[in-house]
């Protein structure tokens, strides 16, 4: 059984076969390295046959753990035995942390969903004991928390099963978001296949002052780049100025990386990473890091002159930086806090600017620097007799920062302005929110410092408007209680009628001295589980065991009904919701009554429904449609726009699909993790070659691919159109996939290809 845990013999050997597979890089490349490069091509699982070129060769890899958030952990442990493997093949851990409700305080709400979600928490324990994961219960944290704290380490390669994993990146490894299949195929002991990305260099200079934190250089960066300017690119983060900002800082920018596309986001090894090595216990793994300190930064000559080597440079000096906020509904609508007040101040201000809650916290945003830095200014509003004029809510990202920020005095603080503590967990930020009456459903506005705001995201609820900036930046909206407030140079009014005006916050500690422990929520494997039964009953409306897909035969894609043509942006949110649907994550047939229900329909508006094309019944549910083409022997397609499936690293956005009888994809373009999906579970994702072939898609037409048994990689596809009026037009498609890939597709999918190898 591998060993879980990220000792220094573990570390010692994945930094060595870096250190073997670099050299024969580098005879063969014979070219600078950036620190991209080496993460990525120092886990090659064949250094001497690989294509290496960026934005064109999918590299095979082998990483080093694969983390399974409580969501996505139930269909990738689903498909894992569906490989027939006794055992793990590298180190996995399973983290309850998405399912935990967010309804009144932390304690409460643990308890009740501990109770309420028993039979997955049994099947996720059963499972990891089965074979061979560590297990985290509810209330340990969120998952990306509990690996910063626990497991990753300057050099690691990470898979993850949620779109935030890159949060390891401020410990410099390498994170990725896969879905379920991509991490079962590793946990099976297979290569992991990735795009070669592009290399965008952030190179910072200056440090950081003032109400300025690291949040605002991804929100900058967002603002920049926009939800997909980092596709297949990973951010690599040079310069001086990135050894000023601390590991958790670190990590919070990498985990934002998600929202701008990024493959995944890197900072070089320093010695901020090693502060935070060693408060969490780590400090044995110094030295190793010092004396691989070469692999675990960009060559000099990449960092000198960095034009010459990455594919686009953005510059930025930290100095210089000013707070920013972002919004509504989507992460790269950045302006500066001041820019923002003056939007909110005129007289057509676009948003209700009343703030009805305030939310501090997440796996993004619950560091210790984070939380004495927004402690610091509740407690300058004390100092006024000043409180929250909103709900003010706090979620910590693990127990032990918890209990830490409890018995330093920062937990108290934020409380003594009106904080409630909620539980330990994705909550608010995952749609596990239960909002008060009296704005449940109306129009409201909140500030938090969470990583993704897209509509109905945090509340099910798309009135609902989420302005995301940094935490210190939203406990002072939160004693404002308006967003036409300036927290640099406004005033508050104090308790005896004066105008008081926020400092900026106290400088803070990185770390403490010391973590609290983490307290017994951590359960290793046995040594030998191959005698644990699954913890899953046959009649179960919460976890369903998983059947290989169909095979697909040539015509099933003729004569393809379009289910809908989606308008604007499709997230993962609107194609798989969250909130109440998250407690069906285990059993496709009731997760996928779900499908599509806040995509927005193109032909009619309708959010979440169609018209059906063969009874002609209008405004029916998404699901029901699909589920009606299918009992008829149809396969259908969905149409897409730009970056269609940005968003989670969700893979039930594609699953569902598949279960209800989608063949292909069609889009504008697709975000990574989606495509990646939807080739997994057996889909054809396919571009518009020329973009404006998406208006020519019309309500009740049919596609028919051509010659679609002859796809082969770089080729094009010929697709005919039929209008409901019986005029055709013929569209021309192109696709990334690869002979693997195709492997996939004409097996049905990547898990019946291994099945069948």
């Amino acid at each position: 059984m591998p060993v879980i845990e990220s000792t220094p013999e573990v570390v010692r050997a994945g930094l060595e076969r870096m250190a073997r597979n670099l050299d024969v890089v580098r005879a063969r490349t014979r070219r600078p390295l950036t620190l991209a490069d080496k993460l990525l091509l120092g886990y090659l699982d064949d250094a001497a046959h690989q294509e290496m070129t960026p934005g064109v060769s999918y590299l095979s890899l082998r990483p080093d753990r694969v983390v399974l958030p409580d969501a996505i952990g139930q269909v990738a442990m689903l498909q894992f035995a569906q490989t027939g493997r006794e055992r793990v093949a590298l180190p996995a851990t399973i983290h309850c942390d998405h399912l935990t409700q967010a309804h009144t305080e932390g304690t409460r709400d643990l308890a009740v969903s501990i109770d309420r979600h028993r039979e997955v928490y049994e099947f996720l324990r059963t499972a990891a004991a089965r074979y061979g994961a560590g297990f985290w219960a509810p209330g340990a944290g969120i998952a990306h928390q509990i690996v910063l704290e626990n497991y990753a380490y300057p050099g690691a390669l990470i898979l993850g099963t949620d779109s935030h994993t890159p949060n390891a990146g401020g410990l410099g490894a390498c994170a990725v978001g896969v879905g379920g299949a991509e991490a079962a195929e590793a946990l099976a002991g297979l290569a992991w296949e990735v795009l070669y990305p592009r290399r965008i260099a952030v190179y910072l200079t200056g440090a950081l002052r003032g109400w300025t934190s690291p949040k605002d250089v991804i929100l900058r960066l967002a603002g920049e780049l926009t939800v997909s300017g980092g596709t297949n690119a990973i951010i690599e983060y040079i310069g001086p100025g990135a050894r000023t900002i601390s590991a958790t800082g670190k990590a919070t920018i990498a985990n934002m990386g998600a929202e701008v596309g990024a493959t995944t986001s890197v900072f070089p090894a320093d010695e901020r990473m090693a502060r935070y090595l060693t408060a969490t216990g780590r400090g044995e793994l110094n030295p190793l890091i010092e004396e691989f300190r070469h692999l675990l930064a960009p060559d000099a000559a990449a960092e000198e002159e960095p034009a010459q080597h990455y594919d686009r440079v953005i510059r930025l000096d930290l100095s210089t930086l000013e707070p920013h906020i972002t919004g509504p509904h989507t992460p790269d609508r950045t302006r500066t806090v001041s820019a923002f007040a003056a939007e909110c101040r005129r007289s057509d201000a676009p948003y209700p600017l009343r703030i009805s809650s305030a939310l501090i916290g997440s796996c993004t945003n619950s560091s210790y620097e984070d939380m004495s830095r927004a402690a610091s200014v509740a407690e300058q509003a004390l100092a006024h007799g000043v409180t929250s004029a909103v709900e003010f809510l706090i979620t910590p990202g693990s127990e032990q920062i918890r209990a830490t920020l409890e018995r330093d005095g920062q937990m108290k603080s934020l409380q003594a302005i009106g904080g409630v503590v909620l539980a330990n967990a994705c909550g608010p930020c995952i749609g596990q929110w239960k909002r008060r009456p009296e704005v449940a459903g109306a129009p409201n506005t909140i500030v938090t410092s969470y990583n993704r705001n897209y509509a109905g995201r945090n509340d099910g609820q798309v009135t609902t408007l989420n302005f995301i900036a940094s935490p210190e930046i939203v406990t002072a909206y939160a004693l404002a209680g308006t967003l036409a407030f300036n927290p640099l140079t406004d005033a508050l009014s104090a308790a005896d009628g004066t105008p008081c005006v926020l400092e900026p916050p106290a400088i803070a500690l990185e770390v403490p001295d010391d973590f609290v422990e983490r307290g017994a929520y951590y359960m290793p494997p046995p040594d030998d589980g191959r005698d644990i039964a699954l913890a899953l009953n046959p009649a179960s409306e919460r976890l369903q065991l998983m059947a290989p897909w169909p095979a697909w035969r040539e015509r099933d894609f003729v004569d393809m009904p379009v289910l809908i043509k989606t308008q604007g942006r499709t997230t993962t949110d609107q194609i798989s919701p969250a909130g109440p649907w998250m407690r069906f994550r285990g059993h496709m047939g009731k997760s996928s009554d779900a499908l599509l229900l806040g995509a927005v329909n193109a032909h009619t508006q309708e959010t979440g429904r169609v018209t059906n094309a063969i009874s002609g019944a209008r405004s029916q549910p998404v699901a029901q449609v699909a589920r009606d083409y299918q009992t008829r022997g149809l396969v259908w397609a969905i149409v897409g726009g730009d970056n269609y499936g940005e968003g989670s690293s969700r893979e039930h956005a594609a699953i569902m699909p598949r279960y209800l009888g989608c063949g292909a994809v069609f889009a504008r373009s697709f975000a990574r993790i989606h495509e990646s999906n939807l080739k997994k579970q057996g889909l054809l994702p396919l571009v518009f070659r020329n973009a404006e072939d998406y208006a020519r898609i019309r309500e009740g037409d049919r596609l028919s691919l051509e010659s679609i048994g002859d796809i082969a990689p770089g080729t094009d596809i010929g697709c005919v159109v039929q209008h409901a009026d019986g005029s055709c037009e013929r569209i021309v498609l192109g696709h990334t996939l690869s002979e693997n890939h195709l492997r996939w597709f004409r097996a049905g999918s990547a898990l019946n290809a291994l099945a069948g190898a």
